[in-house]
């Protein structure tokens, strides 16, 4: 489990949770002596809630602790206790210190601690870099988080991955050190966000089916809203609440007789915004971009009224140069946008068609003006928003709302952009799925584990089988039809997202069309619910066991899936004297790496990614950024570096394998990773709904793109259905052969894995 990974299933597990303010009984909670209620826990929350147990037998302090128990059955991939309550305090620092007691724990333990603004999270940490695994007695630990001044909520507790037993107890809150009771209250100025009520019970806008013409007008309103909402100075400064400014023009747009008409709606709803004042300073465009902003449409006088479009270019002509946006704000240090404003409106499960449109006009906005890699969308993007806005107002109820935004969400062509809640509506339908781990190996949908060893066994299905059909229907087929439904950087992720739900559906049997060593056969088997099975079970292509090895006395084996950044020295001194040292990210680091330990691989100043980041000024440009280099400190690795990677390898493991690889003395070995990397921007939609965009572009040094293309290894290996079968790790050997020489025999090669 990765603390991205953790971190957005923690969010959706707590979702539903209720706010919980601050009183009286907080230090009881905190030392758990509310006692049991039903055997869990009092005044807390989390699950899966069978793994959940107040314990009055193993206490650290008081009459009561808090036991978490897992074992293979435990539902989910971790148990988190949790607590969620408003902010009501303020400071620079929140710290939840608590003693805790762990028992044979297989992947980590910890406390976690997380801030949660009006858009999503806003500071989060959940102890996984310390690796807290195994058997410890009574211990206390703290986590420390900044307070932003975006967050809302605060949310905390405990978790525990894989299996074991971990207890908490004698917990304590604090702000700068004092409890959190005696902190200083929070003080906010209210914004028109706040002010502004009028919608807060639906849109008014009633579902209707759209004209040709109706259609067309309401097109360009979605433009010309999104134009406004990142240029006008009425809307820039906060002024307007702009949501609910939709909703007060709708309705006359919507009832325009023409085009002519809605353009002279839209431009009367401009001038009562207001006169928009001369800039000083004015903002301008930069010379060395990335991307520009897309406006040609602003001069089409044809489309828009010659009216509406000198208005609409006035306004971006007096766009003042001093980088403030009321809905969008970038993180510090960084560059990706935070819409901390936007509101989720998570009361409207199922929004109305007013909320629904705003969905769509939302999204596409945020793309159009704030995607570092919206030149690179296969799809013309208007035609994405003409497309997709009668679907969205004919959605019949929530499922089907969000089956539409996962469609929209997927022609992004984003690894980071997935509708989190719609997971399980992406087809195939149903809940029960054969507990094999399946992996598209030469464009084939081949068995290379087992979720469940003993149940995956019954199945009759070997590892090294190829799945040509599931009932009747070919696999290539079932391909194609479902693409539009999983969002993805390249195929090569796509097919790995689709190969994890291959066999899903409802219980009972499922027929399959299996091709085993050139021989073609039926197996029929039995759908069972997921309960047992390991749903991490093939997300990582690394080898078992300890996170270092030695695979002979002259080449180290570091796998990044369980490293830790305080044992990066240690990793290095312990390769000292090999040839050479393979670095497995067929993963997802479990700490940040980069630095820590790419500094220790390289022997000079290395340069090995450059970023763009969004202009405030210019909503729809992306800056360049300074290149980022790698110095090198001791201890030094001075041998040859080998980096493997795959379609496992996303996001944080490509940065990482950029920086590794930079070095003159390595390479990268393996095939296409995911082709989504930056650091993400969580966007919130109507109804409760989160999706995300990589919120930087990430790239070479010289310039050439990450996002899409992957990191391009310097020797191309990819897995064969034959490798499958013999049980061969075919890129880990091109590693090593590329460190021990092409002459080096297969038998050696495997007898130093297996």
């Amino acid at each position: 489990m990765t603390r991205l990974f953790a971190a957005l299933a923690l969010l959706s597990l707590l979702a539903s949770l209720p706010v919980l303010a601050a009183k009286p009984g907080l230090e009881d909670l905190l030392d758990f002596e509310l006692g049991s209620d039903g055997g869990f826990p009092a005044g807390w929350r989390g699950g899966p809630p069978e793994t959940i147990h107040a314990d009055s037998v193993v206490v650290h302090g008081g009459q009561w602790a808090c036991r978490i128990a897992r074992d293979a059955e435990a539902g989910n991939s971790f148990t988190a206790l949790s607590y969620r309550m408003p902010v009501e305090k303020q400071g620079r620092t929140i710290t939840l210190k608590g003693w805790l007691k762990t028992e044979n724990v297989s992947e980590f333990a910890g406390l976690w601690l997380r801030l949660d603004g009006n858009a999503g999270m806003v500071g989060f940490d959940n102890m996984q870099d310390r690796q807290l695994k195994g058997t410890h007695d009574w211990t206390e630990y703290t986590i420390n988080v900044p307070f932003n001044a975006a967050a809302r909520h605060v949310v905390f507790g405990a978790l525990t991955a894989g299996q074991g037993n971990l207890w908490i107890d004698d917990l304590q809150l604090l702000v700068d050190g004092k409890p959190y009771a005696e902190a200083a209250d929070v003080v906010r100025e209210k914004t028109v966000l706040d002010t502004d009520t009028e919608f807060k019970d639906g849109s008014g806008f009633e579902a209707t089916t759209l004209t040709p013409v109706q259609a067309g007008n309401l097109v360009r309103l979605g433009k010309v809203w999104g134009f406004l909402k990142y240029h006008h100075p009425q809307v820039t400064t906060g002024t307007r609440h702009w949501d609910f400014d939709l909703f007060r023009v709708l309705p006359d747009v919507l009832a325009a007789s023409d085009a002519a008409a809605a353009n002279a709606v839209m431009l009367a709803w401009i001038e009562d915004l207001g006169d928009v004042p001369a800039c000083n300073p004015c903002a301008k465009l930069g010379a060395d971009l990335d991307g520009k902003p897309r406006l040609d449409w602003l001069t089409d006088a044809e489309g828009l009224g010659a009216p509406l479009s000198r208005k609409l270019q006035e306004i971006h002509l007096n766009r003042p140069g001093n980088n403030k946006q009321f809905y969008v704000g970038q993180m510090p240090n960084v560059g990706n946008p935070i819409f901390a404003r936007d509101l989720s409106y998570t009361e409207m499960i199922y929004p109305d068609p007013g909320y629904r449109l705003l969905a769509l006009f939302r999204y596409w906005n945020i793309i159009e003006y704030w995607f570092p890699n919206r030149d690179i969308i296969d799809r013309d993007w208007d035609e994405v928003l003409a497309a997709y806005l009668p679907e969205i107002l004919a959605a019949g109820d929530e499922q089907a709302y969000q089956v539409v935004l996962l469609q929209v969400i997927a022609e992004v062509k984003d690894g980071h952009a997935n509708l989190y809640s719609a997971n399980e509506l992406r087809p195939p339908a149903g809940k029960c799925r054969l507990p094999l781990v399946i992996r598209f190996i030469e464009d084939q949908a081949v068995v290379t584990g087992y979720a469940d060893s003993a149940r995956g066994t019954a199945t009759g299905l070997l590892v090294g089988d190829v799945i040509r059909k599931i009932d009747h229907t070919p696999v290539a087929d079932l391909v194609r039809e479902w693409g539009p439904y999983y969002p993805a950087s390249n195929q090569p992720h796509r097919l790995s997202g689709m190969a994890r739900n291959l066999t899903r559906g409802p219980f009972g049997p499922i027929q399959l069309e299996v091709e085993r060593d050139g021989q073609v056969m039926t197996v029929e088997a039995t759908r069972t619910a997921p309960q047992g099975m390991d749903v991490r079970a093939g997300m990582t292509h690394d080898l078992p066991g300890d996170t270092f090895q030695l695979l002979g006395d002259d080449v180290a084996y570091l796998k990044l899936s369980s490293v830790s950044v305080n044992e990066s020295a240690g990793y290095v001194e312990q390769a000292m004297g090999t040839k050479g040292l393979i670095i497995d990210i067929r993963n997802y680091p479990s700490a940040f790496m980069v630095f820590a330990l790419g500094s220790r691989l390289v022997s000079e100043t290395t340069p090995f990614v450059c970023f763009t980041k969004g202009d405030l000024n210019n909503p729809g440009a992306f800056l360049w950024r300074p290149t980022n280099k790698l110095e090198p400190i001791s201890p030094n690795y001075p041998g040859q570096v080998v980096v493997l990677v795959d379609e496992a390898s996303m996001s944080q493991s490509e940065y990482t394998a950029m920086a590794f690889g930079a070095g003159t003395h390595a390479k990268v070995v393996g095939s296409t990773t995911a082709g989504a990397d930056g650091n993400i921007s969580a966007i919130h939609l109507p109804g409760g709904l989160r999706t995300h965009i990589s919120g930087i572009g990430v790239f070479h040094p010289d310039r050439s793109p990450t996002q899409r293309v992957g990191i391009v290894p310097d020797v191309v290996v990819t897995p064969t259905v034959a490798g499958i079968r013999a049980g061969q790790d075919e890129v880990l050997e091109a590693g090593l052969r590329q460190i021990l020489g092409a002459e080096v025999s297969a038998d050696d090669l495997q007898a130093r894995y297996r």
